[in-house]
């Protein structure tokens, strides 16, 4: 299973596209990124990386190969069946989280726990700018569409009755 060609640019139209390296949380806050959101490193970034410029070209194929990498982590470390709406917004939390904080929604989706793993992406809503936690409040309503799925699915036995396999034959 792949995300969606529809999920995929919904999702790019969440990204603004920064044709630049910039910080994350504004002047002198946050982490180093570029493009469409594509972290670069931890803090911010130097004068000579603010000063670079990227292309929409490598911005095209930096934001394909880390969808595919959500796509290879989620095939990877989640052993139940999932809808396309699910994976679709499973990858985009994926792509937009880091292991810490994806790891416990794999582990409710393999506990077959899918209103917990809705959960857990809803409250995926703060960041840590200078050691304190901040509501991003433009997370809100991403992480509302991308739990939507798994908050829709009442019992476990619903759940895999009507769901489709993320992997093939084992």
């Amino acid at each position: 299973m792949t995300m969606s060609s529809m999920a995929r640019a919904r999702m790019r139209a969440t990204e603004k596209v920064m044709l630049r390296y910039y910080n994350d949380m504004g002047k002198r806050k946050g982490n180093c990124t570029w493009g469409i959101g594509f972290y670069a490193h931890k803090g911010i970034c130097s004068e000579d990386e603010l000063a670079r410029m990227v292309d929409a070209a490598s911005v095209d194929i930096e934001y394909g190969k880390r969808i595919a990498e959500a796509e290879r982590r989620i095939k990877l470390k989640v052993r139940v069946a999932l809808t396309q709406d699910q994976f679709d917004g499973l990858v985009s939390f994926t792509y937009n989280t880091t292991n810490v904080a994806n790891q416990p929604v794999y582990d409710a989706l393999n506990g077959k726990n899918f209103p917990r793993a809705a959960q857990i992406m809803s409250d995926s809503v703060y960041v840590r700018l200078k050691g304190k936690k901040k509501l991003a409040s433009g997370l809100v309503a991403r992480r509302a569409e991308e739990s939507a799925p798994f908050h829709a699915v009442k019992t476990n036995a619903a759940a895999s009755s009507k769901q489709e396999e993320v992997h093939g034959p084992n």
